[in-house]
């Protein structure tokens, strides 16, 4: 039987569209296998890690019939990327394997039975809502570099999606800064609060790149332990991060005095040339203020040493605070907005920046002794 028949560029970009979630290394093998599962002349693509499942239908040439099997999501992908795009490609199925075919290459590749492909459960009794791609891209854009990576406080290896009334509002923190970027939209959503895996918010961010605008949605289904996506032909299920996230409103100040505003590319050329005298496990850099001047000064181990000057708007009281410099560069190269804001109240107490031209966004940045 022929599974499937079409072009390398369009098998390609199908399979693409579920393998990112595949890991190397897997306890089970067939873990790294894409479920291939054909139903007349639609193709549905499914992979899965037990707690991310991915799947894309898409309508490619063949035979018409029923089929299903697994072979592994690398090896299809790296064949595919070694053929030209316009290349046709056949894959026809045989006792135990695949056999591949583009103009005078031919695979074979192992399969392993559909049946044994660990599928994720759908929870029952969803929670539906839609969102503008363009609202949601932009809101977990903003946050997904403050998750935490591998911390023992698991709630923090994730992002909080809370939806109430017209507000949608993502928060992401490691512990160290925090981001909260937040939109309201014209509709009505149900409460809900869920904390989305660093893995899972990774696919997103993925998904919504592709054709991400206000006319099109994402169709979002949200239970007590999972939590399901629809966007651009793609649907992807996840499990969710149990645990009772941080009360972030806490940690946003509302009462810092001395505040300055500044050009944000020239703030950021100044900090990535300063870290340039940092060392890799010690990033910290020091930031001076004084009436009408900005100083950062960073050094290392080998008594190397790099100093900055700015000229700025400011005329409070003089202020030394430390930081790591990876906090900073980082809030800024995610954004292309002209100005930032530095709220400050003390070299002991965090430090809140805001964009003018972002109403919604507030990064937050404990000090660091220095």
């Amino acid at each position: 039987m022929i599974v499937l028949k079409d072009t390398q560029a369009k098998l390609l970009a199908a399979l693409q569209s579920v393998c990112g979630i595949v890991e190397r290394r897997h306890t089970l093998p067939i873990l790294a296998n894409v479920l291939i599962r054909k139903t007349g002349t639609t193709i549905a693509f499914t992979t899965s890690d037990l707690d991310i499942e991915v799947g894309h239908r898409v309508e490619l040439g063949g035979d018409a019939g029923d089929f299903a099997t697994t072979v592994s999501a690398r090896k299809l992908v790296d064949i595919l990327k070694a053929m030209p795009p316009d290349q046709v490609v056949t894959l026809t199925a045989e006792p135990g394997r695949l056999r591949l075919q583009g103009g005078r290459s031919r695979f074979m590749l192992h399969t392993l039975p559909a049946e044994q492909f660990p599928l994720v459960a759908r929870a029952p009794h969803a929670t539906a809502l839609q969102l503008p791609q363009g609202v949601l891209k932009s809101l977990v854009d903003q946050v997904s570099f403050a998750m935490a990576t591998h911390d023992i406080r698991y709630f923090l290896n994730g992002v909080l999606f809370n939806t109430d009334g017209r507000l949608v509002r993502l928060v992401a923190t490691d512990g160290n800064r925090l981001a909260l970027a937040e939109a309201t939209i014209d509709a009505e959503l149900p409460a809900q609060q869920v904390i989305l895996p660093r893995k899972a918010v990774h696919e997103l961010q993925r998904h919504l790149r592709e054709g991400s605008d206000d006319a099109a949605t994402v169709e979002i289904r949200l239970a007590p332990a999972q939590a399901g996506f629809e966007l651009n032909g793609i649907s992807f299920v996840t499990k969710l991060i149990e645990g009772r996230y941080p009360d972030f409103k806490r940690v946003v100040p509302n009462a810092n005095p001395h505040a300055v505003t500044l050009g944000r590319a020239a703030l950021l050329e100044c900090l990535q040339r300063a870290s340039l005298m940092t060392s890799d496990k010690f990033r910290g850099i020091r930031l001076s203020l004084a009436a009408g001047a900005m100083r950062i000064v960073s050094s290392n181990a080998e008594r190397e040493e790099a100093d900055e000057d700015l000229d700025v708007d400011y005329g409070g009281v003089p202020l030394e605070i430390g930081f790591n410099v990876t906090y900073l560069t980082e809030v800024l190269g995610e954004t292309d907005a002209e100005m930032v804001t530095m709220a400050l109240q003390d070299a002991g107490s965090a430090v809140l920046f805001t964009f003018p031209q972002r109403s919604g966004f507030k990064y937050v940045v404990s000090p660091m002794r220095l």
